[in-house]
């Protein structure tokens, strides 16, 4: 994956609205345990759902403590943990390397912070086509899709992708975010590395072509329910009743689910150059593995390697051990819909977790 462009330094604290997403997150459990306190965490709009039931089930196993989070998105999230405005942040991008070693409020001078993926998702190419009930796409028809390239539904190159499919001769329209997002980013990263000829775009989170946009997953969501001969990318979270296409890997297509999504992440390296322990996975987007979906979320909990505030890091210790606990991961499969990480990631994970102070 491309290098992340460095952000400007932030000069001011930003202010923090925390919200609790349901009753079910600020109910307190009556299990008495050695922690106590509220822990602070925001980001990650993907991972709102898992975070809601890592919360309550954290909270039922230590009745004195409150976690609260706020899915503000990744970019917010990342800059309220750098200002210490949060104990933790959830994000869809990892922290730059320099970030990550730099001075963060939180954290005990020298100590630096990690990326942890706890959250795997697919990101679905979902679709309301006339007629149309299943779809098979390799990177270079998607990229044409959605740069403009491929205007209509019976395409030449849709048709060969699709030969007993009744594509219809209807214009595409192909609905990006209009925010700058996580979910872009991984997509776009998809394009680069999988279709370099037909989307030369590196990664981002701004969408780099004009045309139907649509504001976070949930406004995907709508227009794809609402319009007719559309598509358009999503958390697969978000995609519950809609159409899913199948992408191209090596000599077969692969469908989107848990166990595909979590398959591309064990084939995938650690990104070159982060300390260990800093767990950035560098996603094989052009894997020809079978089996493995290449289009898939990795989102990670940044947390301080070492906390000023002593009950604070015990307090995010904690969290995470359950957060990365096979129950907890399970309890973010059932509630959201993600994919659980594989037990040698886990172990990789917990190790670093182990460590927090």
């Amino acid at each position: 994956m491309p290098a992340r462009r460095a952000r400007p330094a932030i000069a001011v604290v930003v202010a923090v609205t925390l919200l609790l997403a349901g009753c079910a997150v600020n109910e307190q459990g009556d299990a008495v345990s050695d922690l106590s306190g509220t822990l602070d965490g925001a980001g990650s709009s993907a991972q709102g759902a898992a975070q809601d039931a890592w919360i309550a089930g954290f909270q039922r196993a230590n009745g004195s403590v409150t976690v609260n989070y706020d899915p503000s998105g990744s970019g917010a999230g990342r800059e309220q943990f750098i200002v210490g405005a949060v104990g933790y942040a959830g994000s869809d991008t990892a922290l730059t390397i320099a970030e990550t070693a730099g001075e963060l409020e939180k954290c005990r001078p020298g100590s630096g912070a990690v990326d942890l993926p706890v959250y795997l998702s697919p990101i679905v190419l979902a679709f309301n086509v006339e007629g149309v009930d299943r779809l098979q796409l390799d990177a270079a028809s998607v990229a044409g899709i959605f740069s403009g390239a491929i205007e209509r539904w019976n395409d030449p190159e849709l048709v060969r992708l699709n030969p007993d499919v009744p594509l219809p001769d209807a214009r595409i329209t192909a609905v990006h975010r209009s925010d700058d997002s996580g979910t872009t980013e991984n997509f776009t990263d998809y394009l680069a590395e999988a279709a370099p000829e037909a989307w030369p775009h590196e990664a981002d989170d701004a969408f780099p072509y004009e045309g139907e946009a649509a504001q976070g997953n949930s406004g995907i969501s709508g227009v794809l329910r609402d319009g007719v001969n559309v598509i358009g990318y999503l958390d697969a979270s978000r995609a519950e009743g809609l159409d899913v296409a199948s992408l191209r890997v090596g000599d077969e297509f692969v469908a989107p689910d848990a166990a595909s999504a979590a398959a591309v992440v064990d084939v995938s390296p650690i990104e070159p150059g982060r300390d260990e322990g800093d767990l950035v996975i560098d996603v094989d987007r052009a894997t020809g593995e079978p089996g493995v979906y290449p289009l898939v979320l990795v989102s990670y909990v940044i947390a301080c390697r070492e906390y000023r505030d002593e009950n604070e890091g015990e307090l995010v210790r904690g969290f995470l051990e359950w957060v990365s606990s096979e129950e907890g991961q399970d309890a973010a499969a059932e509630d959201a819909g993600s994919a659980p990480i594989s037990p040698a990631l886990r172990d990789r994970v917990q190790a670093v977790v182990a460590d927090i102070r």
